[in-house]
């Protein structure tokens, strides 16, 4: 129907259909011209986007001296790399990001929209955010750097121009790299609609970012070092794993999972549901990007109606095909790939 129709039907005025409509389009009540209705259809991951450099020691780390080491560059970014882990594994996934005006961004873009649809990211004219890590002969990260100045510039009104995406999803994958009230704003929109959530604290320093209550968050995934600045609390013994994902959920958090590098993870529920659950050992190549890959195939497990356990289980199996590979994102990852790891650890 035109919107004249509209008005001769409804005995309103034309313009002020025109403002109705407007409104229903910027709250993702409608789509476009047409007045289609959305349904929820894949899967939002908001965040960074970033170049990542690895610095890894040949030999052990000699201080105050120059140590031969070897480097490598790959594309980055929390929201990032978990797009890519799920566009592999066949999803339909939209990213919402900002990379710069540079050479990185449009690298970034570039090797991204393979796998990912990129059409609601943009391009600022600030310098692309960048990731790096410093890792031990093993492949274990000593410490990192991170310039992502790029994503003060968010704000609420880049997130309302997206939400006819944002409000249609499946799920909303949601990392802490943009500001604080931009955070919660996704947060509260995304409790009122419905729309389920997955929170990832890039780091211990950004959980800072997240409120107080998670009321309406579907899922959070964490690691410790996140958990204990996030509740302010150490966490020291198994005990004190389950106590401190327990506490998230009394915050609101629907299903909360806590990972515990070489020790795989324990996850704790809303409805008093906690396991832990360890993971295969396997040869390391390389750690960076197995936290990614864990969250990937959990939110894929739990679309396909896994339950908290077997999601947690998917997770941990792509993240062990991750951390195998040199790169960040496995470029071996798909369903078969995964299929075969699920039964051979998991049986």
């Amino acid at each position: 129907m035109t919107q004249q129709e509209i008005s001769e039907r409804s005995n309103m005025s034309r313009s002020a259909v025109a403002g109705h409509i407007s409104n229903l389009m910027k709250q993702g009540k409608i789509l476009g011209r047409a007045y289609v209705l959305p349904r929820r259809k894949g899967i939002t991951c908001i965040g960074g986007a970033n170049v990542d450099r690895k610095f890894q020691f040949i030999d052990r780390m000699i201080p105050e001296t120059s140590n031969p080491a070897t480097t490598e560059q790959t594309t980055g970014g929390v929201a990032r790399n978990i797009a890519e882990n799920l566009g592999r594994l066949g999803s339909e996934v939209n990213l919402v990001t900002v990379v710069g005006e540079d050479t990185e961004g449009s690298w970034i873009l570039d090797q991204t929209k393979t796998h990912v649809d990129i059409s609601a990211s943009q391009r600022l004219n600030e310098a692309t955010g960048t990731y790096s890590a410093i890792l031990d002969v093993d492949g274990e990260m000593m410490f990192a750097l991170a310039d992502m100045n790029i994503y003060e510039k968010i704000d609420i009104p880049f997130i309302e121009k997206r939400w006819a995406i944002i409000g249609s999803s499946e799920m909303v994958m949601l990392d802490t790299n943009f500001p604080p009230d931009v955070i919660e704003y996704i947060i509260r929109r995304c409790a009122s609609e419905g729309v389920p959530l997955t929170i990832i604290p890039v780091s211990a320093p950004k959980v800072k970012h997240l409120p107080d209550s998670l009321e309406g968050v579907t899922w959070f995934i964490c690691n410790k070092g996140e958990a204990e600045m996030y509740l302010d609390m150490e966490i020291e013994t198994e005990g004190d794993f389950f106590k401190a994902a327990k506490a998230i959920t009394q915050r609101g958090a629907e299903r909360v999972v806590i990972t515990r590098g070489e020790m795989g993870l324990i996850y704790y529920t809303a409805y008093q549901e906690a396991s832990a659950i360890l993971p295969p050992k396997v040869d390391v190549a390389d750690v960076t990007g197995a936290g990614d890959a864990l969250v990937a195939g959990i939110i894929y497990g739990y679309l396909r109606g896994s339950d908290t356990d077997g999601s947690c289980r998917i997770g941990v199996s792509c993240s062990t095909i991750t951390i195998r590979s040199h790169f960040t994102v496995s470029p071996t990852l798909n369903q078969g790939n995964l299929q075969e790891e699920f039964s051979s650890y998991f049986n």
